[in-house]
């Protein structure tokens, strides 16, 4: 039997939500009032129910995040929050707190979030044992990593991050936004603590040269990472084990989930297509774009595939944490009367265009194009922009103008694919119409209408009036309407009309069963297994640090990413160290961050500054 293979779209609210669905997700996540480790992305319940309603039509399901730690005086609330979730017909809950297992008593399928560690092949099969029904994996592991566990753990379905953003430390593992600005990650508050910047310092305090470049690693974003792109590994993934493709982005906007949603469903479907009697889709319709899908043209710091195929030289962007975009060409050359520019490439501009370049000392500057003229000369809002460009100076596109305009227009349509048949109803007058859609759903209506023998072949209008589905989420054609009528009837359009709005109705109100809505079938045993550590009473969930002041020895990150190795001084291989440790990470308010780096892990942690690092 096919695997059935899932893409999961993020949706910051509503609109995104259902932008997804049209734009071909076969699942959605998104985030509940509160609890949903993203303070800035809740949403109502109203307007989560109302999600579901839309995407259920397709067999799309909804999932909420549940995914913060909580604090005692929450659980009630959680209970609560619970009901009112099944109530709105959500799919599943996407939770981090293992408390959540034991309040929720069954009433929705629990996934294991990817704040939960999900490394191991015990972790994995802990989260099996507990009762949770899909676990989403720690971005870190490579495809061997993945196929080890799914061997281990074959019941288990696996889903893993495709796309987007990626945080420097292991999920859940992160205490520096805590420490530093008391706003817990675990808690929705991240502060991006790893988007700033630092001087890298040995232990002289000495700010240590890139061997790269040269140049002194001072107010560098020594911990910002490229985003993650998988698209070219995807097949590989579903061979590994991997059935739900997870897009990054709770935050993003409309743009970045129509754009990401359509290049990755684009991908699926083309593999799915190749290898039918191996995969399926996990919902139904089939979506079509007024625009092409380019990765290039969302937000992106670059592209990495991180740990998919091991450890690379490719991960980290030092020079900024913001958005890049695709390579447009180079300068080719630059007027300052009138303060204008011409690039050596292919692409076309576009009024508004947002362009950037990193200058002579590899800062990220950029500028708004006012005007494109007939020769494609480009004139920038901000002329002063123009003094960091010479010659050659490789140029990004971070705004494409022209496709956030097709982007701010309805961009997509979904269709679920219906068949018609149409007979003469048995025992008398009267026509028997059933309709149905390619979920399997089917819907028969006799309608008492007297057989009048038409005076011209009646054919065409009947295919032409069942064809008409244009308000509703269904598609036909000519060739999916069958006419079993004994006689040439003649049948007025109006009346045809109605009854295919009644059939469209009716099968409208008929349930889309889903992989996800099976009930959730929690083991009995589970209960006393989910309760791993309870939580402390006061003002901080116990997966927190427990002091304020706690040995600088305790991590606030713990990071597969390694300063070292991608400095190009790795000791596994061998190399010696040009610099006296323990290295530090300095924030421009003197705090200072000691490195610890576990070889054996082959991981890097970031710690509590010392007493004495802490500026006054």
């Amino acid at each position: 039997m096919p695997r059935s293979i899932e893409l999961l779209s993020p949706a910051r609210n509503l609109e995104c939500g259902i932008e997804a669905v049209r734009h071909g997700a076969d699942a959605v996540y998104i985030g509940a009032p509160r609890f949903g480790a993203r303070a800035a992305a809740g949403n109502s319940v109203a307007d989560i129910e109302a999600l579901v309603r839309y995407a259920h039509v397709f067999g799309v399901s909804i999932y909420v995040t549940v995914n913060t730690l909580l604090y005692d005086d929450e659980v009630a609330a959680v209970d609560s929050l619970i009901d009112e979730l099944q109530a709105a017909g959500v799919d599943a809950l996407i939770v981090q707190d293992p408390r959540v297992a034991t309040i929720n008593h069954g009433r929705l399928p629990l996934h294991a979030s990817t704040q939960m560690d999900n490394r191991t092949v015990a972790d994995v099969r802990a989260r099996l044992e507990a009762g949770y029904e899909q676990t989403v994996l720690a971005r870190e592991l490579s495809l061997d990593d993945i196929r080890a566990i799914h061997a281990a753990v074959p019941a288990m379905p696996l889903e893993a991050f495709v796309h987007g953003a990626l945080c420097v430390s292991y999920s859940g593992r992160c205490y520096a936004s805590e420490y530093c600005f008391s706003r817990s990650a675990n808690r929705g508050e991240c502060a991006q603590f790893c988007r700033l910047p630092f001087d890298l310092t040995d232990a002289d305090g000495r700010v240590v040269i890139d061997p790269r470049s040269g140049r002194p690693l001072r107010q560098r974003h020594l911990l910002s990472l490229r985003d993650m792109n998988r698209a070219a590994d995807l097949e590989a993934m579903m061979d590994a084990g991997v059935t739900s493709f997870k897009i990054e982005g709770r935050l993003k906007d409309v743009s970045y989930v129509k754009n990401t949603t359509a290049y990755y469903r684009q991908r699926i479907d083309a593999i799915i297509e190749r290898r039918a009697d191996e995969f399926c889709r996990s919902s139904y319709g089939r979506s079509t774009f007024t625009f092409t899908p380019d990765l290039q043209k969302s937000f992106n710091r670059r592209f990495t595939d991180y740990f998919l195929h091991g450890r690379t030289s490719s991960l980290s962007c030092f020079a900024t944490p913001k958005a890049i975009g695709e390579p447009v060409g180079t300068v080719k050359d630059v007027r300052l009367t009138p303060a204008s520019l011409s690039v050596a490439g292919t692409h076309a501009f576009a009024n508004g265009d947002g362009l950037c370049f990193f200058d002579a000392d590899d800062r990220l500057q950029g500028f708004r194009v006012n005007r494109v003229d007939d020769h494609g000369r480009l004139f920038p809002a901000d002329p002063s922009a123009l003094a960091a460009l010479h010659k050659g100076t490789p140029l990004y596109r971070n705004v494409d103008a022209a496709f956030e305009r097709l982007l701010s227009r309805p961009s997509a349509d979904r269709r679920l694919a219906v068949s018609w048949l149409i007979a003469d109803a048995p025992g008398g007058d009267g026509f028997c119409l059933t309709l149905t859609a390619e979920d399997g759903r089917t819907v028969t209506r006799r309608f008492d209408y007297p057989h009048e023998t038409a005076r011209t072949p009646q054919a065409d209008n009947l295919r032409r009036q069942l064809s008409r589905l244009g308000d509703t989420p269904f598609a036909t054609d000519a060739s999916a309407i069958t006419i079993a009528l004994s006689a040439d009837s003649f049948i007025p359009s109006s009346v045809l009309a109605d009854w295919r709005r009644a059939l469209c109705d009716a099968l409208l109100a008929m349930p889309v069963v889903t992989p996800s809505a099976v009930p959730s079938s929690v083991p009995s045993s589970a209960v006393s297994l989910q309760v791993q550590t309870p939580m402390t009473s006061g003002s901080a969930p116990s997966a927190e640090p427990a002091s304020p002041q706690p040995s600088s020895a305790a991590p606030l990150m713990t990071c597969r990413f390694c300063l070292r190795h991608a400095l190009g001084y790795c000791t596994r291989d061998g190399r010696r160290l040009p610099w006296p440790e323990p290295l530090s990470l300095r924030l421009a308010d003197g705090r200072s961050f000691p490195l610890r780096f576990d070889c054996r892990r082959c991981e890097m942690q970031v710690l509590r500054p010392s007493q004495e690092s802490v500026m006054p």
